[in-house]
């Protein structure tokens, strides 16, 4: 029996884990929840006859929720969702990609202050079977992650592992092709493509909140099909400062931006190039050559900005091509086959809105 009682000026309900069974007071409108217990997130049924109750919610400063449902609802909070996927037993596998979510956990605990309830994780590696990085559980958790998003929010949406590109029967891109992300169980499920993650994770953004994505993965550029590419000066001296906004058409007509909200991506490569993980960085460690350098280049300058971040990451990745070539001699390691032009791979920075990268400070 479902119980419903008003708490802080929100109706709230109680509901069973499906996983562990602990009961819980949710939001009476939300769809989906975090077990405070197990963490599992947790879709539950839709009630088309409580609509009305979205209209009328409110929440009033100060007061909270028992559980960590509240970060669901609370304005100014910090919400990520980290993907990495290793492809275990299959030609394509990768070595990096948990240490990369490892990492960014870490940069957004210690240097951006993500609370750690706050952060769900998706790896091969986790026993809970709700955060391994299937298909259905990563589009659950970009659903989750835009849950009841409010102005002043911050969130995180970052995927290490393979991404790809398909045909365009829409007529959305100039190139003619859609960016994808490959979960664990693409070969059988499918590939999540550019065009849904659009519409889940950047079209519900409100006035006031933000979202990052961090894509380490090959064909990303514009992983979130944003309508704003930024392209740096061929001068590597100049940090950016000469560099200009491209404006990406959607020839199809259909509307990419956000609901009033900021969206900011920070892809591995352009949509053409591929992407590595790699030791060349650490010397026996392999992590993704982006997550690497952007870590780097957060942790050397207290305050960056985004002008100055993407340039540090091309640099470090065009100084670690520079010096395997140097350090190979007549072998040639596939690190360095795959920087090689055409595959050289340069991070990109795309945004719903366009705006000075030599000033606007990236903060998470």
């Amino acid at each position: 029996m479902q119980v419903q009682i008003i708490m802080a000026g929100r109706r709230s309900r109680v509901e069973k884990c499906n996983l562990c069974g602990t009961q819980q007071w949710v939001p009476y409108e939300t769809q989906i929840f975090k077990c405070g217990k197990c963490r599992a997130i947790i879709q539950l049924p839709k009630n088309d006859k409580d609509h009305w109750l979205k209209v009328h919610d409110s929440v009033y400063p100060g007061l909270r929720f028992r559980n960590v449902v509240e970060t669901a609802i609370s304005a100014g909070r910090k919400r990520a969702v980290l993907c990495g996927v290793t492809y275990k037993n299959s030609k394509w596998q990768l070595k990096g990609s948990v240490n990369d979510v490892k990492c960014m956990q870490y940069l957004l605990a210690e240097k951006f202050s993500f609370p750690k309830d706050s952060i769900l994780i998706l790896t091969e590696e986790e026993k809970d079977p709700v955060r391994i990085p299937t298909i259905k559980n990563i589009r659950m958790a970009m659903r989750w992650l835009v849950e009841g998003v409010q102005r002043g929010d911050s969130l995180v949406f970052y995927f290490s592992g393979h991404g790809s590109n398909v045909p365009d029967f829409c007529n959305d891109e100039v190139d003619g092709f859609n960016e994808t992300l490959c979960p664990v169980d693409y070969r059988t499920a499918g590939m999540i493509i550019d065009d849904e993650i659009n519409a889940t994770i950047v079209r519900p953004l409100p006035k006031g909140a933000y979202l990052h994505a961090i894509v380490d993965a090959c064909h990303s550029g514009t992983i979130l099909d944003l309508q704003h590419v930024y392209r740096p000066s061929q001068d590597s001296s100049r940090e950016g400062r000469d560099g200009e906004w491209e404006y990406q058409e959607c020839r199809s007509g259909v509307y990419k931006g956000t609901s009033g909200g900021l969206a900011i991506s920070i892809s591995a490569c352009g949509d053409s190039q591929t992407s590595v993980d790699t030791t060349a960085f650490t010397g026996n460690v392999p992590t993704g050559a982006l997550t690497y350098s952007l870590i780097q280049a957060v942790e050397k300058e207290s305050r960056i900005t985004y002008g100055r971040l993407i340039h540090s990451m091309r640099n470090a990745i065009r100084e670690a091509r520079k010096g395997m070539h140097q350090n190979a001699g007549s072998t040639i390691s596939p690190f360095v086959n795959k920087l090689r032009p055409p595959f050289s791979q340069e991070p990109q920075l795309s945004s719903s809105e366009r705006f000075d990268v030599s000033k606007k400070e990236f903060v998470l």
